[in-house]
Order: structure tokens, then C-alpha cells, then sequence
């Protein structure tokens, strides 16, 4: 066994000075239950049967962030009601008129606004909630929260909401129809809520009850909700056809022949979801709509050892994600490109949750070439998720994945677990195992291995988390960017929280990892050191500095950056986040002949966006990534590539269903031949989308996209393709028109 190393006795010192810190000192956390008012006559089998309900008034909200369990800045209530088809929730919300943020702008688009939410657990058992949040407009928001797992705002429900101004500052009315929710059948239910309040402009968030970061766990300090009779979500079936009409001219590169192909499509499909005993839903796609209108974000894909990730997008696969979501990512659905059918089955009853996935994949086939006899055959995939919960926030759970093409496969067997070790500390785990045939006929096998100590608290978060993964390890449907590793983590967080004055909170970040092959030979080393400060207006400023030491290639390459952060959102119409990060980086693609080496790097990135008015808003994103020679002399450092990506990107919102979009991206490769393989890149795309978005299902969309690229198609036998200086030829050009219709009985 390998001698601990520096770093490893620094990251166990960490460890044991958290695990030593006293237990956070139980906080006064107030009223939590809450009696909902029925709107009208109680239910017949209601222990109010004959007579009314009356619904208070809640008003004692309480702060989580900045100043932990004070009371809110700004006067706040709310009322929660419900009748036979849905759930009311009135908020009321004194403030400056002027001074609070509201945007006309698109859905899920009002994380830099002003906010109110709803919390809800309709299954109680503190693991996972609904989110319903509006700005002061009546703009929606709506999401999952799932205990270990960040906020997932991709999901979408059916629901309406009305904001408005009024002297005295905004009120926000939400209707939830118990059509749109997931529950168990029971006559009497039980559910947890909490209610919260975002005022942007202090960075506050205050929540009733009283939620204390004191402690880790989020859904776990919701209210018990009581005097829910007789509710169901009833019958529920929703069918949503589309059709999608394209007309595209595009350069085919890939063929022996490049040349121009015209190709117009008129396609249709069909989207269908039925509930089965209120808390299962059995999701079934033909042709599915998987067609995305909002484009991915720009990110650097030059010199990158690993994998870039994006994340999914698709509809079919956002709802329930959460299921299928372990320490290692087993099942990242972007694996499956091109279905042709998708069906899905999500559910709880009890202590029990369930997932599964079944698709085929038409994009391995149709990417090989007409000759291969595996041209135009599918891929099989299957993923199945079974979860037990138990305690007040523990559970365990399998995982398996399966896929099959033209006689190759891979199998992928998992069993994880979450435990609730104490208030402030959580375990989680992961073993796994795969076993894979390629298409060469030979044969992997491996297993897999995650365990990961997370503290979370008002003043210290500290993390330790090991990985150790076969050589022949393989997961096919999921995200793995690295096997035969053996790695260490350690991050350790101190905040200091001033009661007064402009500084929110500071602190210090000590990170540190160390990675050794099963060979036992070292892969990499690392250790960082950051300082934070936060201020109101969501300001931040960070500074850190990092040393790596990276084996790649047989050698080692002793690494080192240094980044400056400054973020903020203070003035109203204005937010920016701009990084800076200088030091030395590996050329992981040098030019034939050459050997890795390490070389002066600089990034930065740059986020405008502004609002100069409540319905327009203008955003600006500039990546830049480059490397050069080291030397002495700056003036003898000669670049080795120029990496920079630029969007510009406008939103109009003319109505709340009716919205405008325009995107233009340029992207450029600078490199120097003799020292880096890559090519000369010039590239403009332009985005025209006009949204008539009613609810989410029923949508009218009209685009049109436009590439253009540095390249010129020369008249030889057959057509050559040469780079040019220039990015004046269409390489792609599309016009389209999508409509879909939700239809819910």
C-alpha cells in the first residue's frame, strides 16, 4: 500500500476537524404543521363534515439566507386553500413598488427577479418536492427538488398563475391543479409545504417555516400540511401530436463526394402520458419529439483531455430525471441521439420508487457508411431504477442499463445508498459493475466504486469523496470520462457570516485530490486554495490558485492556475460575470511529430445581460481560450492557438405566450500548424425562433437557422473542400414550422 502523501494527511486533517466540530445547536425552527382551508363545505368524510374551514393568514417568514432565522426585510403572507380540482396559493408582498425586479419574460426565465414559491411533498416523506415559483408578473417557474441532487427546473407542469404591481408591492396568485401532481391514493393525505419568498436585490431568501442552513437537508424542514380529504388526481391522459415541417439545404462533408443536398421533411408524431392510480405515469412516444428549439450553451471544446458535457434538453427524458440520478452518472439519456419510439414508466407507492426507460437509437446506424453491413440497424436500450426509502431521509437503490447494437453490448449493474449519518452529515455510496462485448467480438469487464462524506452547515461544508474504477469498466448509456482510477477528494469550506454591514459572508476553500492508476502509479495530484466574498445584489468576488500535477502521455506535467472571479447583479437593468484565469496548461493535441507539452494558458469569460426594459432582454457571452510557447520574454512567446467563441443573444417578450428570439454565434480557431493539429475555423450561425407558447405541450414555433463557414468547394473531379480566410460560404441553411397540441381528459 502506497504511503499516504502530504495532500492526504492535509485532506484528513480537514476531515477530522469537521467530523470534531460540534453538532449545529438546534435552532428555535417554530410553527410546522399547517391546517389547509378548504374552499367551500368540507369534504363529506372530513372530520369537519358540515362545517367550513377557515384559512389563516402566514406571516412569519423567516430568512435562510443572509441573516439565518431573522425575519424577512420585507412584510410577507400567504394563504393556501384547495377544492375538489386544485391548490390556491395568494401571496401578498409589501415592498418599494420601485425598487423590485420584474420581467415580461419566457418561461422558466426569472432566476434574476424577484420570486415567490411553493414547496410541496405530496408524498411526505422529505426526499423530494414540487416547485411552483412566480416573479411579481405572474411569470412561471417550476421544477423538482430531490435531497443529494441539484434543483432540476427542467421539468414542466400544467398550472396557471396571475402577479400583478399594485402601491404597496406585488401579489402573486397560483392555482396548482391536482391533475398536474403526483400522490398516493389515500383518502386523507399527508403532505409537507413550504412557502417561500426571493428578494434579489438583498440576495434573501426567507422561507415559512423557518428553514435553517444549520442543518443539511432541505425538504426535510418543510411543514406538515394537514386537512387534504377526498383529493385525487383523477383520470388523467394527455396526448400531445405534433407535426414538423423542414425545408433544409446543407454541404455534405462526410461523403466521397462533397457537395450541396437539399432535403424537405414533413413529419408528425405522438407524445402520450396516462396516470395510473394517481402516483404512477406511463409515459409512451412514437417518433418522439425530440426536435430542440433552444440551442446549447457555447462552450470550450478545444484542447480538452475528456468529454464535454451538455445537458439534456429533450422533454421525454426531463420529467422524473431524478430517478435515474446516482453518484456515478450510469444513465445520461443524450446517449440515445435518434429514437424512433420511447417508453417510460415513473412512480412511488409506499417506500418504493421505480423508473424505467425503453428506445431505440437510429443514430449508430445511420452514421456509417452504405456499404457496412451494420448501416441502418438500431441500437436497444433499457434502463431500470428501483428505490427503497427509509428514515426520515435515507434510501437505497439499483440501477441497471443495458444496450445492445449490431452484436455488441454493455451491461451495467449498480446498488447505491444515501444515509442521513447525523443533521449536518449525509454518506452516500455506489458499487457497480459492467460487462461489455465490442463489436470485434472480445469482451470487458469491471467494476466500480463511490463513496462520499458531505457535511453541510451554516459556517463549514466539507466533502471527501473516493472514486475507484476498473481499467474495464465501460457504461455505454452513461457519463464516465475517466476509468482506471483510483481518486481521493477533499474540499473544506469556512464562511464567516457579518451580522452587520455590506459583506454578506467570506471564507476560504481548501480543495485538494490525488488519483493513482490499480498499477498504483500516480496520475495526478492537486491542491487549491480560494478566498470568497459575497455581497447584496448577488456580488461576488474570488480569487484562487491552483497547483496540479497531471501524468499524461508518460510524463509528468507540473501545472498551475490562477483565477479571478467578479460577478454581480446590483443594478437593476445590468448583470455580469466576468472570469480570468492565467497559467500553464498541456497542448493535448500537438502537431505530428511532436510530443505533449505543457505551455502558458490563459481563459476568460465574459456574461452580459441586460434588461433595458421588463419585456426585452439582450445577452452577450465571449469565451476565449489560447495557448503559447513559455519563454522569458513575453515578446518571444509565440501563440500556439486562439480559441474564441461569441454569442449574442435577444429575447422579446411581447406577451406572455408570444415571445422572440435571435441568436448569432462566431467562433474562431487561430492555431500555428507547426506546433498544434488543428485547422483554421471560422464560423457564423445565425438563429431566428418566434414562440407562440400557450402551455407546455401546446406551442406554435417558426425558425430559421443559417451556418456559414471558412471553406470554399473547389469544381475537380471529385468536389475538393480547401479552408479559406473567410467564413462566406452557407454550409447549412434550414427553415421550419413545429405546432403540438396537448389534449388532457
Amino acid at each position: 500500500m502506497p504511503r499516504p502523501t502530504r495532500r492526504g494527511w492535509l485532506a484528513a486533517a480537514c476531515l477530522l476537524g469537521a467530523l470534531g466540530s460540534h453538532a449545529a445547536a438546534a435552532a428555535d425552527l417554530g410553527s410546522r404543521e399547517l391546517e389547509i382551508a378548504r374552499i367551500g363545505a368540507a369534504a363529506p368524510d372530513s372530520p369537519a363534515a358540515g362545517a367550513s374551514t377557515a384559512a389563516g393568514e402566514l406571516t412569519e417568514f423567516r430568512q435562510f439566507d443572509p441573516r439565518d432565522g431573522e425575519p424577512c426585510s420585507r412584510a410577507t403572507s400567504a394563504r393556501v386553500e384547495y377544492d375538489d380540482d386544485n391548490l390556491y396559493v395568494t401571496f401578498t408582498c409589501l415592498d418599494d413598488p420601485g425598487a423590485i425586479r420584474a420581467h415580461l419574460t419566457r418561461r422558466d426565465d426569472i432566476s434574476g427577479d424577484d420570486q415567490v414559491s411553493l414547496y410541496l411533498d405530496t408524498f411526505g416523506d422529505g426526499q423530494r418536492a414540487y416547485v411552483f415559483a412566480c416573479n411579481p408578473l405572474g411569470v412561471q417557474l417550476d421544477g423538482i427538488v430531490a435531497e443529494g441532487q441539484d434543483e432540476d427546473d427542467r421539468f414542466d407542469a400544467l398550472w396557471a398563475a396571475e402577479g400583478g404591481l399594485t402601491a404597496t408591492g406585488f401579489t402573486v396568485r397560483m392555482s396548482i391543479p391536482f391533475r398536474s401532481l403526483r400522490f398516493s391514493d389515500d383518502r386523507v393525505q399527508t403532505w409537507r409545504v413550504a412557502l417561500g419568498r426571493t428578494i434579489a436585490r438583498f440576495n434573501e431568501q426567507s422561507f415559512w417555516p423557518f428553514i435553517t442552513g444549520r442543518l443539511n437537508g432541505f425538504v426535510p424542514q418543510f411543514a406538515t400540511a394537514r386537512g387534504l380529504y377526498g383529493i385525487s388526481p383523477g383520470r388523467n391522459v394527455q396526448i400531445i401530436p405534433y407535426g414538423i415541417s423542414t425545408r433544409a439545404r446543407f454541404l455534405d462533408t462526410e461523403s466521397a463526394s462533397p457537395g450541396f443536398r437539399s432535403r424537405d421533411e414533413l413529419r408528425g408524431g405522438l407524445d402520450s402520458k396516462l396516470v395510473l392510480r394517481d402516483a404512477y405515469t406511463v409515459d409512451a412516444a412514437l417518433n418522439p419529439d425530440f426536435s430542440q428549439v433552444e440551442s446549447d450553451e457555447p462552450q470550450v471544446t478545444i484542447n480538452q483531455r475528456f468529454e464535454v458535457f451538455y445537458p439534456e434538453r429533450r422533454p421525454f427524458f426531463l420529467e422524473n430525471a431524478g430517478f435515474f440520478q446516482t453518484p456515478l452518472t450510469l444513465f445520461f439519456s443524450r446517449r440515445i441521439a435518434d429514437p424512433g419510439w420511447g417508453l417510460r414508466l415513473t412512480g412511488k407507492s409506499g417506500r418504493w420508487v421505480v423508473g424505467t426507460v425503453a428506445a431505440d437509437d437510429r443514430a449508430p446506424g445511420r452514421a456509417l457508411p452504405a456499404g457496412d453491413p451494420r448501416a441502418g440497424e438500431r441500437a436497444w436500450n433499457g434502463v431500470l431504477s428501483l428505490r427503497r426509502e427509509f428514515g426520515r431521509e435515507s434510501g437505497a437503490g439499483l440501477l441497471a442499463t443495458s444496450r445492445d447494437f449490431a452484436g455488441g453490448l454493455n451491461r451495467v449493474l449498480s446498488l447505491d445508498t444515501r444515509l442521513k449519518l447525523s443533521p449536518n452529515w449525509v454518506f452516500a455510496g455506489q458499487a457497480t459493475r459492467s460487462w461489455t462485448g465490442l463489436l470485434d467480438g472480445s469482451r470487458l469487464a469491471g467494476s466500480g466504486f463511490v463513496a462520499e462524506f458531505s457535511r453541510s452547515g451554516r459556517h463549514v461544508e466539507d466533502e471527501t469523496r473516493y472514486t475507484d474504477l476498473d481499467p474495464g469498466f465501460r457504461s455505454t448509456l452513461g457519463f464516465v470520462k475517466r476509468v482506471d482510477i483510483r481518486k481521493l477528494e477533499q474540499e473544506f469550506k469556512y464562511r464567516w457570516r457579518p451580522k452587520r454591514g455590506p459583506i454578506v459572508k467570506f471564507g476560504p476553500t481548501l480543495s485538494g485530490s490525488s488519483t493513482t492508476d490499480h498499477a498504483g502509479r500516480p496520475q495526478g495530484r492537486s491542491v487549491g486554495l480560494e478566498f470568497k466574498v459575497e455581497g447584496p445584489g448577488h456580488t461576488e468576488l474570488k480569487l484562487g490558485r491552483t497547483a496540479t500535477i497531471e501524468r499524461f502521455a508518460g510524463s509528468d506535467f507540473h501545472k498551475v492556475e490562477n483565477q479571478v472571479e467578479l460577478t454581480s447583479a446590483w443594478i437593476p437593468w445590468l448583470s455580469y460575470d466576468a472570469i480570468y484565469t492565467v497559467g500553464t496548461e498541456i497542448n493535448f493535441d500537438p502537431a505530428p511529430g511532436l510530443e505533449p507539452f505543457l505551455a502558458n494558458a490563459q481563459t476568460a469569460t465574459l456574461t452580459l445581460s441586460l434588461r433595458p426594459s421588463p419585456r426585452l432582454s439582450l445577452d452577450q457571452t465571449w469565451l476565449y481560450s489560447g495557448l503559447s510557447e513559455r519563454a522569458e520574454s513575453r515578446a518571444s512567446r509565440s501563440s500556439i492557438f486562439d480559441n474564441g467563441l461569441l454569442r449574442w443573444k435577444l429575447h422579446y417578450q411581447f406577451t406572455r405566450p408570444l415571445s422572440l428570439r435571435a441568436i448569432v454565434d462566431y467562433a474562431l480557431v487561430s492555431p500555428n500548424p507547426s506546433r498544434v493539429e488543428l485547422e483554421r475555423e471560422r464560423r457564423i450561425g445565425v438563429d431566428l425562433l418566434a414562440t407562440f407558447l400557450v402551455s407546455p405541450g401546446t406551442a406554435l414555433y417558426a425558425g430559421v437557422t443559417d451556418r456559414r463557414e471558412n471553406l470554399a468547394l473547389d469544381a475537380t473531379t471529385p468536389p475538393g473542400l480547401r479552408r479559406t480566410d473567410f467564413a462566406g460560404l452557407t454550409t447549412g441553411r434550414q427553415f421550419f414550422l413545429k405546432a403540438s397540441y396537448l389534449i388532457r381528459r
